[in-house]
């Protein structure tokens, strides 16, 4: 298949997925969305076994792009929970994918990007990267997000990104648990190959098994806990304080909250 926001590279047992809007900072826009759908159905019918997942560019992923943002102002509510429902589709895909998945994280992960990032099985991360949720800096709720970094690490530390907004260094982010390692940026791809080639030294189905067991522990909570997500993610949007975080990101300038 053919993708505009991706890149897709199957190699023998190993699949690489390369978000590709550099000039964007791989931000996440409903193209990318269907591309990324699409590329992990066609790899679960593929002969890959493993999939790496990383960015072009400076960054992994920045988060939800910008034209998007702006159209959430002039969204009916029909259409806003429709957009809510399909990024929770996207992070449960991949949380859930059958097999293994490796994030190789290039540089700043926010916001979507850092769920995508951090939903895989294993993330690994140079130095330099960044990761954050900061939706309530700009009236907006982490919500698809939280269900799943609740489930990550400990609560403590998922209510101090979630309810701050702040954007943290990824050796905190590795003493957290949201990172399983960092490795210098020549060598990224190469350590995500080698940990690609542990996993491939396994079982097939063990490894399938497995992970649908460890998915099928917490599938009916997390399913209702997503529904949930969706619905205050879209109801968020009918208020004056979204609006205004809204209009002051993309103005740029300080927003003056009414709390309303």
């Amino acid at each position: 298949m053919a993708y505009s926001t991706l890149r897709l590279h199957i190699s023998g047992d190993i699949a690489t997925i390369t978000l590709s809007r550099p000039e964007k900072r791989n931000a996440i826009s409903a193209e990318m969305i269907d591309d990324l759908m699409g590329a992990l159905g066609e790899i679960e019918t593929s002969v890959a076994r493993v999939v790496i997942l990383t960015g072009d560019g400076e960054a992994f992923c920045s988060g939800m792009d910008l034209a998007a943002l702006k159209a959430l102002a002039t969204q009916s509510p029909l259409e806003n929970l429709e957009d809510a429902r399909r990024l929770a589709r996207l992070f449960r895909r991949i949380w859930s994918f059958p097999k293994p998945t490796i994030a190789a994280v290039n540089g700043a992960a926010v916001a979507g990007g850092c769920g995508i990032a951090t939903l895989c099985d294993f993330t690994l991360a140079v130095a330099d990267a960044t990761f954050g949720y900061p939706e309530v800096r700009i009236g907006f709720i982490p919500a698809n997000v939280a269900v799943f970094l609740m489930r990550q690490i400990a609560e403590k530390h998922a209510r101090d990104l979630l309810l701050t907004g702040r954007i943290i260094d990824a050796a905190e982010a590795h003493r957290m648990g949201l990172v399983t390692r960092i490795v210098p940026a020549a060598e990224l791809m190469a350590a995500a190959q080698t940990l690609a080639a542990t996993l491939l030294a396994s079982s097939p189905t063990s490894l399938l098994k497995t992970k649908k067991l460890l998915c099928d522990f917490a599938a009916p909570e997390l399913d209702r806990e997503l529904e949930l997500a969706v619905a205050e993610s879209a109801q968020i949007r009918t208020t004056a304080d979204f609006r205004e975080g809204l209009a002051s990101f993309l103005e740029k300038r300080p927003p003056r909250w009414s709390g309303k």
